[in-house]
């Protein structure tokens, strides 16, 4: 419960610009309005765009609050708060969020442009998982970013994870092929693959995605498989169509927001989910391991409004 707790409220710190861009406004519609009408909706939706949540979600949120207030005959604007905030956890509700992954042996292919943390993204997952005495091994299948199998190689040892690279520039596919060889045979419960961040050219991406993907269907056909796409939150909008991008090319199974600590548009989880419905399975709210954190809506909403 304690460590619950901790995490917590490093969500709510982690969140603390996100707060203060969009929960201190819509307090100022709440509990500064005197009516409930068309300017009070403009303002809210203004509030929710302007957040970074997205158009899709802003909408199905005002929808399903004028249908509340209608439903429940609501005349004080301040009533429409906890409405408002039910009506963003259901918005970001893509079903049980999936980590079965957890209990099967897994192979996690991790996708995402440079300069996201993707690599950091999966030494912290590694470190995760090796201090739940998980056998991990790691595949440094970007073998075009000179730094990226180094800094790999470092996180693996911090994680006490086994790495399975490959020269520079050399075929991905081929470090895929070993590394898969390694998992079956040190009987690895998670493999994760680091994978080339380049989306400007989509044709390549796709042909060397698909190439790997055929190579683990046919060396290890019972593993449970996950497509994860990491993404800056920073970047709001721009994350969203990159998220777009990536599942164009890519079967996403999931998607990992990074630097939600550094960015008033911690609205773009929200986002996300409304508009692709797939789930965040993790978010990172610092630099430490402990602050990489499974995705739970409802949790992430009541950091997000402070509500215990």
């Amino acid at each position: 419960m304690a460590e619950e707790k901790g995490l917590f409220n490093r969500l709510v710190s982690g969140l603390a610009k996100t707060r203060d861009n969009i929960v201190s406004s819509m307090d100022s519609v709440f509990y500064g309005s005197s009516n409930i009408d068309e300017d009070f909706y403009e303002e809210l939706e203004e509030i929710l765009i302007m957040g970074d949540l997205g158009v899709t979600a802003t909408y199905n949120i005002l929808d399903n609050l004028r249908d509340k207030v209608k439903e429940e005959h609501i005349k004080n604007p301040a009533d429409c708060k906890e409405i408002l905030i039910n009506s963003i956890r259901e918005q970001m509700d893509v079903g049980a969020v999936q980590y079965e992954f957890e209990e099967m042996n897994s192979v996690i292919m991790v996708v995402g442009v440079n300069g996201v943390g993707k690599t950091t993204t999966i030494g912290k997952l590694a470190g995760k998982y090796g201090a739940e005495n998980k056998k991990v091994i790691l595949a440094a299948a970007d073998t075009f970013r000179a730094a990226a199998g180094e800094q790999l190689q470092e996180w693996a040892n911090r994680a006490h994870a086994d790495l399975i690279g490959g020269q520079e520039g050399s075929d991905p596919a081929s470090v895929v092929y070993d590394a898969v060889a390694a998992a079956k045979a040190r009987h690895a419960d998670i493999l994760i693959c680091d994978t080339a961040g380049r989306l400007h050219n989509k044709k390549n991406l796709m042909d060397e995605l698909a190439k790997m993907n055929r190579i683990i269907d046919r060396e290890y056909p019972d593993a449970w498989r996950e497509t994860w796409v990491v993404l800056d939150a920073t970047t709001g909008q721009n994350a969203l169509q990159q998220a777009k991008e990536f599942k164009e090319v890519a079967d996403i199974t999931g998607i990992v927001l990074t630097k939600m600590d550094g960015t008033a548009k911690g609205g773009i989880a929200i986002a996300i989910q409304a508009e692709l419905g797939i789930p965040v399975k993790y978010i990172g709210v610092g630099e430490s391991i402990e602050d990489l954190q499974k995705f739970n809506s409802t949790t992430f909403v009541n950091a997000l409004f402070s509500v215990e």
